[in-house]
């Protein structure tokens, strides 16, 4: 194998579609029972088309306002609560008592740099 590899070093559509993947193959994340019914935000319409959204996206996206400019707009609170609850579960994130917020554990990190590693060099193991 080559030198260390982390996130940053590879591709990050292909980062985010390997670790979803890595995620639903697992079966270690519970879906909650709404996830097909919900609406990710004040700036969406309709549910999510893609049916593994959960292990995609959740954070927010654009807020069309017609004629004017596009602006970001964040996703629900309460979905990207259950999916932070989620990696918690997994002890993938932790909660940090310093900023109240949540941060990456060591072995999120292993995991993701692992899962960036055989991206990289191709190897499966």
């Amino acid at each position: 194998m080559g030198k260390p590899t982390s996130v940053k070093d590879v591709d990050q559509h292909e980062i985010v579609q390997s670790v979803a993947t890595f995620l639903k193959k697992s079966g270690k994340i519970k879906l909650p029972d709404w996830v097909d019914l919900v609406k990710l935000g004040k700036n969406k319409e309709l549910a999510p088309i893609n049916p593994d959204w959960y292990y995609v996206r959740v954070y927010g996206g654009n807020k069309r306002r017609g004629v004017a400019p596009n602006h970001f707009s964040k996703a629900s609170g309460a979905v990207i609560r259950k999916a932070l609850q989620s990696l918690e579960e997994l002890k993938w994130v932790e909660k940090d008592a310093a900023t109240g917020g949540r941060k990456l554990t060591k072995q999120g990190q292993k995991d993701l740099d692992r899962i960036a590693s055989q991206l990289r060099y191709g190897s499966a193991e």
